[in-house]
């Protein structure tokens, strides 16, 4: 007995610093994406890409990253652990930003090389997704995914948000002239490949837990595909993917509206998308908290009502401090859609079938932002309704996320038993409970404190004392 309890104290030693071990990780994995994959479409602006290659660069490596996650499984049985998987395609993912820094000495066709290496970062970046959702999820125990996430999505956000910024202040600092540009990109994927280094160093300290491959989880693609209006996590595949098309209608597009038709500098244009960073940041715990008591479902449903409007808030002005509550709105809304998102998908899976689910979901979902990216391309060469030729396709995404939102949503069904609760109630929750609300709602409802506290509160607001 003594034994198995020093064993059970070792393992919970092993998961706790792996989770930490993650978190460290996550952070610099996030300063890889800010220093250098948020700065891709800006790249190829500067290379003079066309608007069709900036669609084929938003969408095409996601859609063959997606396409490799039907080798995971295969991959994970070859290496023999989910682990050498993960961290062998990290190291590999991180290597390709030199061969992206070089593609500025490559010629007329610089821009088509920049999308192949890009495409083979996602493929690296992306075949490891399955393996490492089934290993975080036999690491974070069900009634703490949302805390936990939510608490982990902060810090990589944090991380993603100060890289981001450092990269387009750089790009500021070095805008003199073309040489001089190509310098300040040199920098930031360079650091986006250190950032990636360390990043890997952390994941080779995590435990693993013992993975066993079982038949219920070797099924194919087709009979996925044919179940999937039939299962919780099918259907939410199939909105999910929906949902992601008609983001990529519109999201290739921003980039280029910003630098073209705004004119905006490098500065002004990494302001407005922090902005969204900044708030989807500090609203990730909110929502994750309200995951883990509500549930992942009521979650996204609100989140899925909130989240179509960002586009629809592009087509008013252009005033740059408009734009930037424009996109606090897209952080505190794409905060709810994204976490509920991520955490539906452990609800709704077992963790026998996890990789496989993740991996045959995203193989969809790259079809689908592939499709997106590729109509939204036509709609800007070819309409001309608006003033700028990307607003047009901002109006039609957000129209189109609305229907998805409305035909799918209510067909979802929660896993877990959670406390009921109304959307108004819930979204009132999670707007009196955000960072810069909550000292004065919890001051006014006394929510935070014990009955002594609460009398303790009283009396001092009588007296005119401050409360610390």
């Amino acid at each position: 007995m003594k034994n198995a309890g020093h064993k059970n104290l070792e393992l919970e030693d092993k998961v706790k610093k792996s989770l930490k071990y993650s978190i460290l990780d996550g952070t610099f994995a996030a300063s890889m994406i800010g220093f250098g994959e948020s700065f891709l479409a800006t790249f190829a602006v500067f290379l003079k890409a066309t608007n069709l290659q900036l669609g084929l660069l938003s969408a095409l490596p996601q859609f063959l990253g997606s396409l490799s996650q039907l080798f995971t499984n295969r991959l994970i049985k070859v290496l023999g652990s989910r682990k050498r998987l993960v961290c062998a395609a990290a190291w590999l993912q991180g290597l390709m930003y030199i061969p992206v820094i070089l593609v500025f000495f490559m010629g007329t066709f610089r821009v088509y090389h920049l999308i192949v290496f890009a495409c083979v970062y996602w493929i690296f970046g992306m075949v490891l997704g399955p393996a490492w959702n089934s290993w975080m999820g036999d690491l974070v125990s069900e009634d703490k995914r949302g805390a936990y996430f939510g608490r982990r999505n902060k810090i990589t956000g944090f991380a993603s948000f100060v890289s981001f910024m450092i990269g387009g202040f750089l790009l500021q600092r070095f805008a003199d002239g073309v040489m001089t540009q190509y310098i300040g990109f040199v920098i930031i994927f360079g650091l986006a490949l250190i950032s990636r280094v360390i990043s890997f160093s952390y994941l080779i300290k995590k435990y693993e837990p013992k993975y066993k491959f079982v038949r219920e989880a070797d099924f194919t693609f087709l009979d996925f595909i044919k179940e999937a209006r039939f299962r919780n996590f099918g259907l939410l595949a199939i909105y999910l993917c929906l949902m992601n098309f008609s983001v990529y209608l519109s999201a290739p597009f921003f980039t280029p509206y910003m630098l073209q038709d705004l004119k905006m500098g490098y500065a002004e244009f990494t302001i407005v998308l922090a902005a969204a960073m900044v708030v989807k940041n500090l609203m990730m715990p909110v929502w994750g908290k309200a995951s883990d008591r509500f549930g992942t479902k009521k979650i996204l449903s609100l989140a899925g009502f909130l989240m179509p409007l960002t586009p629809f808030f592009w087509l008013f002005s252009s005033n740059f401090w408009y734009l930037l509550l424009a996109q606090a709105y897209s952080g505190f809304a794409w905060a709810g859609f994204e976490l509920a998102s991520f955490n539906f998908i452990f609800d709704s899976t077992s963790p026998q079938k996890r990789a496989t689910c993740v991996a045959y979901y995203n193989v969809l979902n790259g079809i689908s932002v592939l499709s997106g990216a590729f109509i939204g391309s036509v709609l800007v060469r070819y309409n001309s309704i608006f003033w700028s030729k990307y607003l047009f396709v901002f109006f039609i995404s957000f129209a189109v996320r609305y229907l998805i939102s409305i035909i799918f949503l209510p067909r979802l069904k929660e896993v877990r038993s959670v406390r009921p609760i109304r959307y108004p109630k819930l979204f009132f929750n999670i707007i009196t409970t955000m960072p810069t609300m909550g000292n004065i709602h919890h001051l006014i409802t006394f929510t935070k404190h014990g009955p002594q506290e609460v009398s303790l509160l009283k009396r001092k607001i009588k007296k005119g004392l401050k409360i610390r």
